[in-house]
């Protein structure tokens, strides 16, 4: 009697773009998420968003994550679950005691970067420790950026 390995495709990578453009990203962690009913199923598919997402504790001093959009799963009865709810992100109790104290001491926030499917198939969330950056910050950003792309297409067609 052999048993058949499942096999996942590590192709779901729903990254945050704007989280790298509007804040400073200073240490980061791999975070487990709580997900109930259809929701893997949806994230399988890629249906999932973490635009305008962010991370909060609640008084049991518990990590969730807010705003992180699932889209129902397409093949769901009415069981589905809701798009937008808070999700516990499982983390070691040492790595929760650091995050909750830099957030109150220090004014950091805590942003989802990416979301993937590990080879298990469970899936993970990237988060990162960040201190906001002031618009004048975004435009030296995007002012580098520029110049960047710039050399980048002199070296290209001096060759």
């Amino acid at each position: 009697m052999s048993q058949k390995k499942k096999e996942f495709k590590n192709t779901i990578n729903i990254k945050n773009k704007r989280a790298r453009f509007d804040y400073e990203i200073l240490d980061k962690y791999i975070a487990g998420i709580q997900l109930v009913g259809t929701e893997i199923k949806a994230i399988r598919e890629g249906k999932a968003s973490l635009a305008d997402s962010f991370c909060e504790f609640n008084d049991r001093g518990e990590l969730f994550v807010v705003n992180m959009y699932i889209n129902e799963y397409s093949h769901g009865t009415h069981y589905n679950h809701q798009p937008k709810r808070e999700r516990k992100l499982l983390l070691n109790k040492k790595e929760l005691k650091k995050l909750r104290r830099e957030v109150e001491k220090n004014g950091m926030t805590i942003v989802p970067l990416r979301m993937f499917i590990t080879d298990k198939g469970w899936a993970k969330l990237e988060i990162g420790l960040a201190r906001g950056r002031k618009n004048y910050d975004k435009r030296h950003l995007l002012k580098e950026r520029d110049i960047k792309r710039q050399l980048d297409q002199v070296r290209k067609d001096y060759r």
